[in-house]
Parts: structure tokens; C-alpha cells; sequence
């Protein structure tokens, strides 16, 4: 057999290998019935002028039990199957639209003063085929994989007209089903998108609005209302090189690594730290020794926490952007061992409860976020984010099919960006991490960063 043939062979079973994505159906789902005319304009709060102008994405895996990793019995079983899904997922999605309403709006601009029209316009719901059993994801899987299966790549929601919230939902040939979701950061942070699909999956099973998570709208721009000033968002300060080249791994904590974590960080000052204290100091760590490692010294770090202020600001159930950003940084001179780091980590986090827990004004709110935009801008200190999305009750999304098995983000592209989000037992983590390629090529390889944690395991 000669190279030609061989070659052709190699290319044709890669080919078959892949995975494709094929679009079956496109259409707008809108609220089951009309938002209430006092309720048609939705003030953007100043929270969320100053969140990113982008598209978060979410996927949730939920394998066909029945007959997981076999194809359905016959192909008028399938899709039977297939249009009993879709249309459930239709109908209770327009149904919690109601509750809602702004998702379903569009964002327009007056005076400098961004607001939602709930012009009950709808969102986007996709539906698709996938020609291969969505063990072939779980078992192996990397972003660009991934992003097949989302709605929307990430790009500007305000530019055009375009659709706040959209869902994919993906149906793969052994019957199981990942939904893919991209929502606007501008409209909804971590907290607001759980609730939203805790909600969205309790309509699914025949519940009234009465049974849903609690949910306000309006009240944020009530008492943080928007401010007349032109607006950087704290992505245009971050660390969003386009001149770099940066990669996204995840790293996943499971529950038993994540005790022989804590123990080891524990110190008289921290007798108990958190999952996201530990494994945050952990990572920050082995960025901080990845970046000494390429350059040959030291340079001064700096870490930017992501806070949800619902609990500082007693305000549980609002929707919308409620995110403040807890500030640490780490000198040249200073050390960092894991117990310092977490000791670092605890004291900032109780200075910024006590310095917020009477409340904000829109001023606070405006020098708070113009602060650290300037910090995240600086050019002589490496900057790191990271967001938590644990305990927002992503797993707890059953639409009539079972709990999901997986649930996971498949990466934001801003470099030094880490993402955190619960594993399937809520006792474990799973770490999605975007560096350069250079820092990326030292962090995983870290020793004592692989001692915890292990980088992309299959999911079953």
C-alpha cells in the first residue's frame, strides 16, 4: 500500500472519528404570556454597567439511562424521543419565561444609560443532532469539542440586536442530551443563570410559578440604580491579550483530595478553610511559580476574587449582576507558601464582609469597580481573576430525565482567568484554567499541583 493510500485511509478515519454538530431546527420561544406593561422597561443596574459585554456559556450533560452508550432501538423510537424533549423543553422554557421576562428583552442605550426592553422579543433555542453517543464527550473531550455544543461563540450582546439568552439543545444518537446555554454577562452573573435553569428545569416537571427559586427583578436598579458616566467594563482592563497565545485546561479536585487539601492549609489563623480558599491558593500558587520560572525572577502578583455580594449586602434572592471583586496582592519580598496564601485569602475576604455589610451607595459601587479596573490594567504585576461558581445548584437541574452527570464551562479566553464550579457530589471542584502557553506547559506539569488534583479525567 503506498503513502497516497495510506494517507487517505488516516484522514477518512479521523474524519469518521469526529464529532459533527448538525443544526435540525431554529426558532425564537417567547413568554407564554405578555409581560406586564409596567414591567416592559428593566433598568440595568450599576452592578452590571460595569460587568463584560459577553456571552457566559454553560453545559449540562444527562446521558440516556436507559440505554446509555447504545443506540435507540429503532429511529422512529428516537425520534419520538428526540420531539418529546424538545417540545418539553420548549414549552416549560417559554412558561418560566414569564418569571423571567428581561431574558426575553433586548438592550438598548439612552443617554449614555443602558436598560432591557422586556419586549417579550424571545430567545434563541437551537436544536440539534450529534452523530455519536455522548459517552465519546465524556470519556474524552477539550474546548473546541465543547463549543460545538453552545448556542453562541462569545461576542458583543450590545452591538447588535441580538438575543440575550439562547439554549442548544443537543441530542446525540444514543439518545442522551447536552444543553447548551450562552446568557449575556451584562443581564445575569453565575448566581441569576442557576437559578434561572433550577427554574427552568422545576417548570419542566409540571410545577407553578409558585415553586420556583425566588427571583427579583427591577430591585437592583431601585437601590443601585445606573450612573450617568461613560463605562469600561472590567473586561477592556483585564487581561485580555490577544497578542498571546493562551490555553484552557481543567483540573478537577475530587472530594477526598480536597479534605488532604484543607489539612494541609490549616493554620491558627484559618482552622477552617473553604474549598475555594484552598484549591484558589493552590492554583494562584503554582501561577506565581510558573511565571518566576519563565521570566528568571520574581514578579509582584496580584488576585482578583469575584464576590458574590448577596450575602454581604442581605439582598438573597436579586437577580441581575450582584459581584464585587476582593482584592489581594502578593509583593517580591513576601512568601508564599499554601498556609500563607489561604491566611492572605481569609483576611482580605473578612475585610472586604466588614467593609461592605452596611451597605453601598452607587458612588461606592463606581470607585469600587474604577479601582480595580486601574489595578487589573497595570503593566508591572501579573493580574489573576478567579470566579466560584459552586453552590449554585446547577446539578440540582432535573427536567424530567435525571440529574445531570456533568456540568461544566468550557473556558473563558482571558488570560490568567480561572473558573471554579462544583463537581457532581458538590464536595469536589473542578478548576478551568486560561494561561499562556509557556505558564500552562509549567503549571501542568506542577507536582504539587497534580498531587491534588488531575488534569482533564474522563467523567464516567
Amino acid at each position: 500500500m503506498n503513502f497516497f493510500i495510506k494517507k487517505l485511509i488516516y484522514v477518512w478515519s479521523k474524519m469518521c472519528s469526529e464529532m459533527f454538530v448538525e443544526v435540525i431546527n431554529k426558532e425564537t420561544i417567547t413568554p407564554s404570556s405578555s409581560t406586564l406593561h409596567h414591567l416592559t422597561t428593566s433598568s440595568l443596574s450599576v452592578f452590571d454597567q460595569f460587568m463584560q459585554d459577553f456571552y457566559v456559556p454553560l453545559l449540562l450533560f444527562y446521558p440516556n439511562n436507559s440505554t446509555t452508550d447504545h443506540k435507540i432501538n429503532t429511529v422512529d423510537d428516537h425520534h419520538s424521543m428526540i420531539s418529546e424533549r424538545s417540545k418539553l423543553l420548549k414549552t416549560s422554557l417559554s412558561e418560566t419565561l414569564i418569571r423571567f421576562y428581561p431574558f426575553a428583552g433586548r438592550i438598548f442605550s439612552h443617554n449614555n444609560i443602558f436598560s432591557i426592553c422586556c419586549n417579550d422579543n424571545g430567545v434563541s433555542f437551537i436544536q440539534t443532532r450529534v452523530n455519536c453517543p455522548i459517552s465519546k464527550v465524556l470519556e474524552k473531550h477539550h474546548p473546541q469539542t465543547l463549543n460545538q455544543l453552545l448556542p453562541k461563540d462569545i461576542e458583543s450582546t450590545i452591538e447588535s440586536t441580538g438575543y440575550l439568552l439562547l439554549v442548544q439543545a443537543n441530542f446525540f444518537e444514543c439518545g442522551g442530551l447536552a444543553i447548551g446555554v450562552s446568557i449575556s454577562h451584562k443581564i445575569a452573573d453565575g448566581f441569576t443563570l442557576g437559578t434561572f435553569i433550577r427554574s427552568w428545569a422545576t417548570m419542566s416537571l409540571g410545577s407553578n410559578i409558585a415553586a420556583l427559586p425566588a427571583a427579583e427583578f427591577g430591585i437592583p436598579a431601585s437601590l443601585y440604580p445606573p450612573q450617568d458616566l461613560v463605562v469600561n467594563s472590567l473586561s477592556t482592563s483585564m487581561n485580555h491579550d490577544n497578542n498571546e497565545a493562551c490555553v484552557t485546561r481543567r483540573f478537577v479536585f475530587d472530594a477526598s483530595n480536597i479534605v488532604r487539601l484543607k489539612s494541609k492549609t490549616t493554620s491558627a489563623t484559618v482552622p477552617n478553610p473553604t474549598r475555594v480558599e484552598v484549591v484558589s491558593a493552590l492554583i494562584w500558587k503554582c501561577a506565581m511559580e510558573a511565571s518566576r520560572s519563565n521570566l528568571g525572577f520574581t514578579r509582584p502578583a496580584q488576585l482578583f476574587l469575584a464576590a458574590n455580594m448577596r450575602k454581604v449586602l442581605e439582598h438573597p434572592t436579586l437577580m441581575g449582576n450582584l459581584i464585587g471583586v476582593v482584592h489581594i496582592v502578593k509583593t517580591r519580598e513576601s512568601g508564599a507558601t499554601l498556609q500563607s496564601l489561604v491566611a492572605t485569602l481569609r483576611e482580605t475576604i473578612e475585610e472586604f464582609k466588614v467593609k461592605y455589610c452596611n451597605g453601598v451607595s452607587g458612588d461606592d459601587i463606581c470607585q469600587h469597580f474604577n479601582e480595580h479596573r486601574d489595578l487589573m490594567g497595570k503593566d508591572d504585576i501579573n493580574s489573576y481573576a478567579i470566579t466560584s461558581w459552586c453552590r449554585f445548584g446547577f446539578y440540582e437541574a432535573n427536567f424530567g430525565w435525571g440529574k445531570p452527570s456533568w456540568v461544566t464551562i468550557p473556558g473563558m479566553p482571558f488570560k490568567n482567568g480561572i473558573v471554579l464550579i462544583d463537581t457532581k457530589d458538590g464536595e469536589g471542584m473542578e478548576a478551568i484554567v486560561s494561561f499562556k502557553e509557556k505558564d500552562m506547559a509549567v503549571i501542568e506539569t506542577n507536582k504539587e499541583l497534580l498531587a491534588y488534583a488531575s488534569l482533564n479525567p474522563t467523567v464516567i
